[in-house]
């Protein structure tokens, strides 16, 4: 079983997640459980030209009634963070194996009291994870991060080996487990020009990201590498995924080269959990013109990982 939650209803989250709805398999629609309210979605669906599937195990209190397309306040704030706490508590509960996240405003979440910057942070504290991953993934390129919602002041300061590595070992373990590929090549981003130089450029390089390069049987495993020629490299087939050392260094290429089809996923949890890797986009909300591939993907990579990890524990 599969949670799927609205987002924000004054976003594009009901008219992507009432598309995509519309365009799942039978078998797929079988498996969701939808945490939102049935009015936001409603009108995500006319405005996208669809029809909503019949019989949707539709779970709201109503609180996102109201939200206007395009225009947040409080009480669509209010609604979205009570979508994702109860399909984290589904979770917890064990009533689904993953969770399928539309966009939420960071903005309006945190002044309905959200304590959190976004979703991965809080579905480790409350899933009790005690190393997470994010990742992307696309047709063309595969991108974990490292460092996640941190200051680029920050990140060399926040970087540690021991982390580092913890977060190659989750990306090597995912690959095998999630995507099915037993002997991955993985390459890890430098974080300096040029991976530092030798240090000329940066001592972070070869004090801290070469150490957490050590064997990792079966994968294969490479870096420092230089940043400015890793993404084109990956894209073109010489790795099947990335680890960079921060955020807009794995999502500018990332949304560069796959921004339709990529999903963001989050390794670590005791469950699946996918999202589409855009944001609420109020400037187009209610215009029926949100792309829903992105949200598309992540319901069905979330059906195949659960799949895939299903079989593995056989």
């Amino acid at each position: 079983m599969l949670a799927l939650t609205l987002g924000d209803p004054a976003g594009i989250g009901p008219e992507i997640v009432a598309a995509a709805l519309a365009a799942a398999p039978g078998s797929l629609l079988g498996q969701l459980v939808v945490f939102g309210d049935r009015g936001p979605l409603e009108r995500g669906a006319r405005a996208m030209g669809v029809a909503l599937p019949h019989g949707l195990d539709i779970r709201g209190e109503g609180t996102g009634e109201a939200a206007i397309a395009g225009d947040p306040d409080e009480r669509s704030g209010a609604a979205q963070v009570g979508y994702l706490e109860a399909a984290v508590a589904a979770a917890a509960r064990k009533e689904v194996d993953g969770i399928v996240t539309a966009p939420i405003s960071k903005t309006w979440a945190k002044r309905a009291g959200f304590a959190f910057p976004g979703h991965t942070e809080m579905l480790a504290e409350r899933l009790g994870a005690k190393h997470v991953v994010m990742l992307f993934a696309g047709p063309r390129l595969k991108v974990a991060l490292a460092t996640v919602h941190v200051p680029l002041a920050q990140v060399a300061r926040t970087l540690t080996t021991a982390s580092l590595r913890a977060t190659i070992e989750l990306v090597a373990e995912s690959m095998g487990r999630d995507f099915g590929i037993a002997a991955p090549r993985i390459g890890v981003v430098g974080l300096n020009p040029h991976a530092g130089e030798g240090g000329l450029l940066g001592e972070e390089d070869l004090a801290i990201i070469a150490p957490a390069l050590a064997p990792l049987p079966p994968a294969v495993l490479r870096g420092p590498l230089v940043p400015d020629a890793a993404f084109r490299d990956a894209a073109q087939g010489a790795y099947d995924v990335l680890v960079a050392q921060y955020h807009d260094q794995g999502l500018i290429p990332v949304k560069l080269v796959d921004f339709d089809e990529a999903v963001n996923t989050t390794l670590g949890l005791p469950i699946v959990r996918t999202s589409p890797d855009h944001g609420t986009a109020y400037d187009i909300a209610g215009k029926g013109v949100a792309r829903f591939v992105s949200m598309q993907r992540s319901l069905e990579l979330a059906a195949q990982m659960v799949v895939r990890r299903a079989a593995a524990q056989r």
